[in-house]
């Protein structure tokens, strides 16, 4: 597995997420966002996301389950906390 590049902090999803998503799909797509794959998010995002590496931003990684079901996971800047989510909860 790939190394982390930042904490996660207290993970935490959203009803909507939990009721929607496949958990193994949450769990893969979690190490992912640690790893610095940031999923299907857009260039302009990705670049973000490097930057935010590095200055202590926000972290953003947009992912689709088994079933194709969209859904973001945002790391905030302080690193307390990520959350699953899908994009109708934000």
């Amino acid at each position: 597995m790939n190394e982390s590049k930042f904490p996660l902090g207290q993970v935490v999803t959203t009803p909507a997420a939990i009721e929607a998503l496949h958990p193994e799909d949450m769990v893969k797509c979690l190490a992912r966002h640690v790893a610095g794959d940031w999923g299907d998010t857009c260039t302009e995002d990705s670049e973000e996301n490097e930057t935010s590496l590095r200055c202590g931003f926000r972290i953003f990684s947009v992912y689709h389950d088994r079933k194709e079901v969209k859904f973001w996971i945002i790391t905030e800047a302080d690193r307390s906390s990520t959350c699953i989510l899908l994009p109708e909860d934000y």
